[in-house]
């Protein structure tokens, strides 16, 4: 299996959806209401999600032809052939619908391939507001806009990376505990809160903000981010020796027998 070649081929996909969203990017654009988990950001859809995802499998289907991929993806229901194929493509056509709505930066096109065993094995992220492109590759390393990727940890703060601002965030005072205790490790004498942005751009965010870390504490309530929220950034964050984990500090369950939801596990991710 050729994964700079299979690489390549997701990247002209992600590439494809993105040109779609930069189309809609200054029109007004309708949305529906669709089954989601407990937050609102994980139950809305547009007509562009919809036709970004037909663009996506468009290019990516023939590789599931050659390979025996299987295929999860956010708009399209879950027929469970990731659990009996080897490698399955894990896509969110677009993270960040809400961003996208209100026109406001931080939503991305997001594609994987995750082994049957939930190891991220390629990982890209397309950011249409900014047109750069990130990815990763299992034992071949991280690139941005297609050249190698080193990352640089230059302020004198730590970033705290978060969907919801801290004051609107459930245990925030746990959180303010951990960001305290970890500046402090550091030698930081600060700590500054970057909101706003969706799960992938939010992954990304840590990485070009550092030192710099996202938190989610597990939860019962379904939500949490799902499957392909977090598979492409795990892969990057993996080839790059930084944390992106369960709260626990534990691999992420990114091929999840009985939800594509990721509330049950929490997430952290370091740039430290």
């Amino acid at each position: 299996m050729d994964l700079n070649h299979l690489t390549n081929i997701a990247i002209n996909a992600a590439r494809s959806a993105g040109e779609v969203i930069q189309s809609y990017m200054n029109r007004d654009v309708s949305f529906e209401e669709k089954e989601g988990g407990e937050n609102y950001a994980s139950q809305v859809v547009t007509e562009v999600d919809r036709e970004c995802e037909k663009v996506i499998l468009s290019v990516l289907e023939p590789t599931c032809d050659e390979y025996d991929f299987a295929i999860l993806t956010e708009e399209t229901e879950d027929d469970g052939s990731r659990f009996e194929k080897d490698y399955f493509w894990c896509i969110d056509p677009i993270d960040g619908t809400l961003n996208f709505i209100n026109k406001e930066p931080g939503y991305s096109v997001s594609i994987a391939l995750i082994a049957k065993d939930g190891s991220p094995i390629i990982g890209i992220v397309y950011d249409p507001v900014t047109d750069t492109l990130y990815h990763g590759i299992k034992g071949n390393g991280v690139f941005k806009n297609r050249e190698p990727w080193t990352i640089q940890n230059s302020n004198a703060y730590l970033t705290y990376v978060t969907d919801k601002k801290l004051q609107n965030t459930p245990r925030v005072k746990e959180i303010e505990v951990l960001l305290e205790q970890k500046a402090q490790e550091l030698g930081l004498d600060s700590i500054v809160e970057l909101s706003g942005g969706a799960s992938v751009m939010n992954g990304i965010r840590v990485l070009e903000n550092g030192p710099a870390c996202m938190i989610k504490f597990p939860k019962k309530e379904v939500g949490g981010g799902s499957i392909w929220d977090f598979a492409s950034t795990a892969c990057i964050f993996q080839e790059l020796g930084l944390r992106a984990t369960n709260f626990d500090g534990r691999k992420l369950d990114l091929n999840r027998k009985d939800s594509t939801f990721m509330h049950h596990e929490g997430i952290y991710y370091s740039n430290l």
